[in-house]
C-alpha cells in the first residue's frame, strides 16, 4: 500500500497547480468590466473554474476562527490557548475574557480522517454557556516515527491525561467514534476511584454496540477480516514528511468512502454550487465552499489506532460483550457510579443507527436511574446530531440542562 500513497501524493502535486490557477482565474473571468457587455459563457466558464479550485484536498487543519460568542446578551472576546501538548494531541481551551464561572467541558473530538474543526459550530454553542476545551487530534502523518505507536490505549490514556489536566468536576462530551474511548476512560478511572472522575458524560451518536440496527458502515467493517483491512487500507507515509515511514490510515481513503456513501448528494451539491456560481447567488455558493473547504481538509490515522478500533468496535464487539480491554485492564462500564451520563441519537443516522449509542445506559447499570437521560433528535442524520439549526435549538438546550443540573 506504500505505492497508493506516493500514486496520491504524485497526483496532487501535479493537479494542485492548476486547481490554484483556476481559483485565480475564476474572479478574473467573472468581473464585470466596465463597458464590457454580460456574458453567459465567461461566467459559466468562472463557474467552472472556480468549481475545480474547490475540489482541493488538503491535509492542514483549517482555523476554529472563533473570536467572540454571546453570553447572557453581551459579547466576550475567545482565545485559543494551549492546556497540554502531546506529540499526537493539543488539549485547546477557548478562554473567554469573563469573570463568570462555567462548568468545564472537555469535547472529545473523532479521529476519523477529519480535523476537530468538523466540531467548530459545537464549539460555538457550547462556548455560550461552559468552559470549552477540545482534543485537537494532529495529522499521524505530521507525527515522527521517533514518537511512537498510537493506538486505543493511548487514545484512552490521552482522555484520562486531559481529564486530570481540567480537574474534578469536568464534563465530558464525545461526538461518534471516540464515544467508545471516553466511556472507557470513564470507566478506569470509576474503577480505581480517581478524584477527577468526571462529573457527567455526553456520548452522542457514537458505535457503542454496532450489533443493534448495523448500517453501511457497520457491514463493511464486518465484511472482511482484519487481514484484508491492514492489506488493503494501511499505508506508509512517504519521506517528505515528518512522520515518514509512519504506518497510517490515509485520510484520503477515509475521504473516499465518505463520498461513496453518498455519492449523489455530493454530485447535486457541486452541481448546485455551479449553477449558483453562474447565477451570482454568491451568499448559497459560499454554505457550500465552506463546507466543502472543512470537508476535504484530511487527517491521516495512526494504523494501529485504524485497526484496533476495526476490530474490537466493529467486529469483535468487545465493549457490549465485556470483553474490551484498554491500558491493561477490562473495562467495566457497571463501575462507573459517580458519574452522570446523557445519551444523544438521531432519527436518520446512517453511520451510527438509533439503538447504537442508547446501549451505554444498559451497560452503566452503576449509574443511577434519575443520572441518567438520553434523546433521540427527530429529523436529523448523523452530523445534524452536533451541528446546525437542531443542534443548536432543539439538543443543546437539553444538553446544557443536563450539566448545568449535574454540576
Amino acid at each position: 500500500m506504500t505505492k497508493i500513497y506516493q500514486a496520491y501524493q504524485g497526483y496532487s502535486d501535479l493537479s494542485d497547480p492548476m486547481r490554484a490557477w483556476a481559483g485565480m482565474a475564476a474572479p478574473v473571468l467573472g468581473y464585470k468590466w466596465q463597458g464590457w457587455p454580460d456574458s453567459l459563457a465567461l461566467r459559466k466558464l468562472a463557474a467552472a473554474c472556480e468549481v475545480f479550485s474547490c475540489t482541493r484536498l488538503t491535509h492542514q487543519r483549517p482555523a476554529f476562527g472563533i473570536n467572540s460568542v454571546e453570553e447572557n446578551g453581551c459579547t466576550v472576546s475567545v482565545h485559543e490557548e494551549v492546556a497540554e501538548q502531546t506529540p499526537f494531541c493539543t488539549l485547546l481551551r477557548f478562554r473567554k475574557d469573563s469573570k463568570v464561572v462555567q462548568p468545564r467541558v472537555l469535547v472529545v473530538a473523532p479521529m476519523s480522517g477529519h480535523f476537530a474543526t468538523l466540531l467548530r459550530g459545537t464549539v460555538s454553542t457550547l462556548l455560550r454557556d461552559h468552559d470549552v476545551y477540545i482534543t485537537d487530534w494532529h495529522n499521524a502523518r505530521d507525527v515522527a516515527l521517533s514518537d511512537g505507536r498510537f493506538g486505543f490505549d493511548e487514545y484512552v490514556a490521552h482522555l484520562i491525561r486531559f481529564i486530570e489536566k481540567i480537574g474534578p468536576g469536568t464534563h465530558l462530551l464525545a461526538v461518534c467514534q471516540p464515544t467508545v474511548a471516553a466511556l472507557a476512560a470513564v470507566a478506569l478511572m470509576a474503577a480505581e476511584r480517581h478524584p477527577a472522575q468526571p462529573s457527567s458524560m455526553t456520548l452522542m451518536a457514537g458505535p457503542i454496540d454496532t450489533r443493534i440496527n448495523p448500517t453501511a458502515v457497520n457491514h463493511l467493517a464486518k465484511s472482511k477480516p482484519i487481514t484484508w483491512f491492514e492489506d488493503n487500507l494501511v499505508s506508509t507515509v512517504p519521506g517528505r514528511f515528518a512522520g515518514s515511514q509512519r504506518q497510517v490510515y490515509p485520510g484520503f481513503l477515509q475521504l473516499n468512502a465518505f463520498m461513496s456513501m453518498n455519492l449523489e448528494r455530493h454530485l447535486k451539491a457541486f452541481q448546485n454550487l455551479y449553477n449558483y456560481l453562474v447565477e451570482g447567488e454568491d451568499d448559497k455558493a459560499n454554505v457550500i465552499k465552506t463546507f466543502y473547504a472543512e470537508y476535504f481538509a484530511m487527517s491521516d490515522l495512526a494504523a494501529e489506532f485504524y485497526l484496533e478500533t476495526v476490530q474490537s468496535v466493529f467486529q469483535d464487539h468487545a465493549l457490549p460483550l465485556g470483553e474490551m480491554k484498554a491500558l491493561g485492564r477490562t473495562i467495566e462500564p457497571a463501575a462507573i457510579r459517580r458519574t452522570a451520563l446523557f445519551t444523544v441519537e438521531g432519527e436518520k443516522d446512517d453511520i451510527c443507527a438509533v439503538g447504537q449509542t442508547v446501549a451505554a445506559q444498559d451497560m452503566c447499570s452503576g449509574i443511577r436511574p434519575y443520572m441518567k437521560t438520553h434523546h433521540v433528535q427527530t429529523g436529523v442524520g448523523h452530523y445534524g446530531v452536533f451541528n446546525g439549526h437542531r443542534w443548536d435549538k432543539e439538543i443543546y438546550p437539553r444538553l446544557r440542562e443536563f450539566i448545568y443540573s449535574h454540576q
